[in-house]
């Protein structure tokens, strides 16, 4: 499954998605903390970021561990496989770092009540807690980025130094 499609590897066709989708995710989440007055606007799109953005960063990361797999096999040099080796490292980070991004924000837009209610708060949740939550978001939304950007910077590094 995270071999190939059609005959191509699979990972540069779908390391996009995650490109496109945790970005969006950190902005989404920025905007949902910080905007309250939005929040009924955009709870429904930061709740499916939340989804999709680790899902593509899972998918990106194992059809990565696949393609080196096929890299490894077909005796590329010792200098691709260590960048490859630094981008995988990156790329491990920018997963676990997005699945935080997502369950945060997850749990920010539900205890926010941002799906279902103008209010902008659940009922008995203490407000401190919604502050907490979203600057955990926040940072999570910075740090994640960054390593969205290593991850990208060494993976065309590794793809197109040299050339």
């Amino acid at each position: 499954m995270f071999d190939e499609i059609m005959g191509l590897p699979t990972h540069p066709l779908v390391v996009h998605a995650a490109v496109v989708f945790i970005p969006l995710l950190g902005l989404a989440a920025v905007v949902y903390t910080l905007v309250p007055r939005v929040r009924l606007r955009i709870g429904w799109a930061a709740a499916l970021l939340a989804i999709a953005g680790p899902a593509a960063a899972f998918v990106a990361r194992k059809s990565g561990e696949r393609l080196e797999e096929r890299l490894v096999a077909a005796n590329y040099g010792q200098e691709i496989l260590d960048k490859v080796n630094d981008h995988q490292g990156y790329g491990d980070l920018t997963f676990w770092f997005s699945l935080g991004l997502g369950a945060g924000t997850l749990l920010l837009v539900f205890v926010t009540n941002g799906l279902t209610s103008g209010r902008g708060t659940a009922g008995g949740v203490p407000l401190w807690l919604t502050w907490v939550l979203g600057a955990a978001v926040i940072i999570l939304a910075g740090v994640t980025g960054v390593y969205v950007f290593l991850t990208g910077d060494s993976g065309a590094d590794a793809v197109w130094s040299g050339i």
